[in-house]
């Protein structure tokens, strides 16, 4: 499948915001919001993980954005612990439902891209305004308070990560009652292990209107 990519500016509440859609070959079935790694380490739009799943989700048909952090690449401003960049997401989430409306919306996210996109999840529950499905790896639970997300939420995690260990997601799953799912021998950047992402998640979506099995 060819993938169609555009960068593009928003302006966030800290500035400029340097951004990146990816579009499927043809009409879009939902909107997916990608969230990357944490910005004071090396995390970018650009991250092979967050790159994995903006693909994932073009081949499912959905209409991919995401965005540098504040402090990344040519976004403005400095890196506020991801409250400011929850209200960045919130933009976008706004910006790609006005252009692309009456679509599901996905939110899905990498390391600290997770607790964004859990933060952004109980925000949106408070306001009122239903998320299809969300999809979250390498979890950030134990490094920071990551909220709760929905039992159908897609949870993969690498046996092997030392950066956020299987105990610390385990622990943060067990009461919402959460599969995860885990990737033996894969380390948090799921070096060697990126296949079995995309593979995990098509094989484990319902498409819209799909009949219970």
């Amino acid at each position: 499948m060819n993938i169609h990519s555009q960068k593009f500016t928003l302006t966030g509440k800290a500035g400029t915001m340097e951004c990146l859609l990816d579009t499927p070959e043809g009409p879009a079935i939902g909107i997916a919001l990608v969230a990357h790694p944490h910005p004071l380490y090396g995390g970018t739009m650009e991250n092979k993980v967050t790159q994995t799943l903006a693909r994932t989700f073009v081949t499912l048909g959905y209409v991919v954005a995401r965005f540098n952090f504040r402090g990344v690449g040519a976004s403005e401003g400095v890196h506020d612990r991801g409250f400011g960049e929850t209200d960045d997401m919130e933009v976008m989430l706004d910006h790609m439902q006005q252009r692309y409306p009456n679509l599901p919306v996905v939110l899905s996210g990498f390391s600290f891209g997770t607790f964004v996109q859990a933060t952004l999840y109980q925000r949106l529950l408070e306001q009122g305004r239903p998320i299809e499905r969300m999809v979250l790896v390498g979890t950030a639970a134990g490094k920071w308070p990551v909220p709760d997300v929905p039992q159908d939420s897609i949870v993969i995690h690498g046996e092997q990560d030392e950066t956020i260990t299987l105990t610390q997601v385990f622990d943060w799953a067990r009461p919402l009652e959460v599969p995860v799912i885990v990737i033996p021998g894969a380390d948090h950047f799921f070096h060697r292990k990126l296949g079995h992402i995309k593979n995990l998640v098509i094989q484990l979506w319902r498409k819209p209107g799909a009949a219970d099995s």
